[in-house]
């Protein structure tokens, strides 16, 4: 048999144009609920823009943007319960937000400071994974450990396409369906792996398939649009929850930016592709939603990106502030109690601070 049709819905709410094609959900009924969702990922886009100025004039490391991929990190954070676990890698910042990260932390964070991933709130929160894919396999771990415990709650771990090319994924989504575990892997599609495009990753139609060589539920949804991210990801949830059904869902989007700032995309990526991406990206479609459905007006869209401005600007004010950090500092938190080696190294790791003044 020469191939698969597996025939997967792609779940949408908003259209291209921001109209709804199906009925909102319960939990989402109400203006204000549904500006909130905008403003997370209208704050996103502010914090990214803000974020590359401060790499680009050398106060900041290396940054992965979240541009054409917001709607994704707002219905996740949104769909989460403050008890859920997330195990996030490199775009998440707006999941982050909603999880109580402060935006000066992500700041520290990628200023390459790892003090910036101990979190001020839900310090359960792993740290970013810059690695790929390795964060599936701690999410599989955290999620048997919940199991264990008989433990209401869920954990979400997401990563990019190209992360669902190596093993650690694969394997973390197959003991997560041997052993029924209550997780939830959202992968964002947005089509390249750095410079490689998902159709020279896999010969899968969709990503979301995968799920069912090991057992699980897969789901596609719009990545563009935050209403459809947010309901399939708790229903899922509810699922991982109550019934340890653990789950792949594949969110389509875009990148609009580059990988990071080290990358340009330019190089490999065809220009009329990315024009054409721009006119599906998340915030132009709510945008359009709130103005036909909730009077959303263009008064009340300036005054948004103002305050999130502002917020923004305060960040980067505690961001600049923040002390740097000890010498050695790092030694004090590899292990529970020193070891013998560890503190060798210690010792003339100050021997040389000392040296070179």
């Amino acid at each position: 048999m020469q191939g698969t049709d597996f025939n997967i819905e792609t779940v949408e709410f908003l259209d291209p144009s921001g109209k709804l094609k199906r009925p909102l959900p319960d939990a989402l009924g109400g203006r204000d609920k549904l500006i909130h969702l905008y403003r997370i990922m209208v704050l996103t886009r502010v914090f990214d823009r803000a974020a590359i100025n401060l790499q680009r004039t050398g106060a900041l490391g290396t940054y992965p943007s979240n541009e054409g991929q917001e709607a994704i990190g707002a219905g996740v954070g949104l769909a989460m319960q403050d008890t859920d676990v997330l195990v996030p890698y490199y775009r998440d910042v707006a999941t982050q937000i909603q999880r109580g990260t402060l935006l000066e932390e992500i700041l520290v964070y990628w200023g390459g400071d790892e003090r910036g991933m101990c979190f001020s709130n839900q310090a359960e929160d792993f740290p970013v994974s810059v690695p790929i894919a390795t964060q599936c396999c701690h999410a599989t771990g955290i999620a048997y450990a919940m199991k264990y415990r008989r433990q209401n709650r869920a954990v979400v771990t997401t990563c990019g396409d190209g992360a669902t090319s190596k093993g650690d994924f694969y394997e973390s989504i197959n003991i997560a369906g041997a052993m029924k575990l209550p997780v939830v892997f959202v992968v964002n599609n947005n089509r390249w792996a750095i410079s490689v495009p998902l159709e020279k990753q896999t010969a899968a139609k969709t990503i979301a398939q995968k799920a069912f060589a090991v057992g699980i539920d897969g789901i596609r949804v719009d990545g563009n649009d935050a209403i459809a991210v947010y309901q399939v990801v708790s229903e899922a949830l509810e699922h991982a929850r109550g019934q340890h059904r653990p789950s792949i869902v594949e969110a389509l989007s875009y990148r609009l930016c580059d990988h990071t700032t080290a990358d340009d995309a330019s190089r490999y990526r065809d220009q009329k592709e990315l024009d054409q991406a721009r006119e599906l990206e998340p915030l132009i479609r709510f945008k359009a939603y709130l103005q036909s459905e909730h009077q959303w007006s263009e008064t009340e869209d300036e005054a948004l990106y103002v305050d999130c401005d502002s917020q923004v600007k305060k960040a980067i004010d505690a961001y600049k502030a923040t002390p740097d950090q000890q010498p050695g500092e790092f030694f004090n938190y590899m292990f529970a109690k020193p070891t013998a080696n560890l503190e060798k190294q210690k010792k003339e790791y100050f021997a040389e601070v000392k040296r070179h003044g």
